[in-house]
């Protein structure tokens, strides 16, 4: 468990919005997602998804992105709040990007999903701000694509969440698998 790992901002959207709206709490639902956004269910609910194959499992029921991220772009001088790149859960203290596959993070008093991969930047981001993009997707000393756009989850123990609450990590047994795009 991390001790200083805390949530900071929660959000959702019942629409098929790019930014969701930043709210007092959240509720999780085990093996949906969060009550009343847009994205949850059991089968895929990102519009691009459904048109490929609508009967996928949902392994993008709760977006996460660590506050970190965001204030590196707004150094860069980009506006970028809580929930503004569509993130239900804005996270401090974990480094949520570099977690394995499989990674269960408790949020709050009950609450918990396993992290099942990376959001795929997309050109959205610089719908939302020009330039934006550069700041969630780039490389690294190797020349290996770098996504900085926050981690997906499925929601595998329902409970309310709200800024302020304690996060958790309990990593996965066994060696490690990076975190791909989902």
């Amino acid at each position: 468990m991390t001790g200083s790992a805390v949530v900071v901002g929660v959000a959702r959207s019942a629409a098929h919005a790019f930014s969701k709206s930043a709210e007092p709490s959240i509720t999780l639902l085990e093996g949906l997602g969060v009550e009343g956004d847009a994205h949850a269910g059991t089968t895929v609910q990102h519009l691009s998804r459904i048109r490929r194959d609508p009967t996928q499992p949902n392994l993008r029921q709760v977006h996460l992105i660590p506050i970190e991220v965001l204030e590196d772009a707004a150094a860069k001088g980009f506006t970028v709040p809580p929930g503004a790149m569509g993130e239900n859960i804005t996270t401090r203290g974990v480094d949520l990007l570099g977690l394995p596959v499989g990674t269960v993070l408790a949020l709050g008093d009950d609450a918990e999903v396993h992290v099942t991969g990376l959001r795929n930047p997309c050109s959205q981001i610089d719908d939302y701000q020009r330039g934006l993009l550069k700041q969630m997707l780039g490389r690294d000393d190797r020349g290996e694509v770098v996504r900085r756009a926050g981690v997906m989850a499925v929601v595998v123990r329902g409970g309310v969440v709200r800024p302020g609450d304690p996060i958790g990590v309990r990593r996965p047994a066994g060696e490690p698998r990076p975190l791909q795009p989902v």
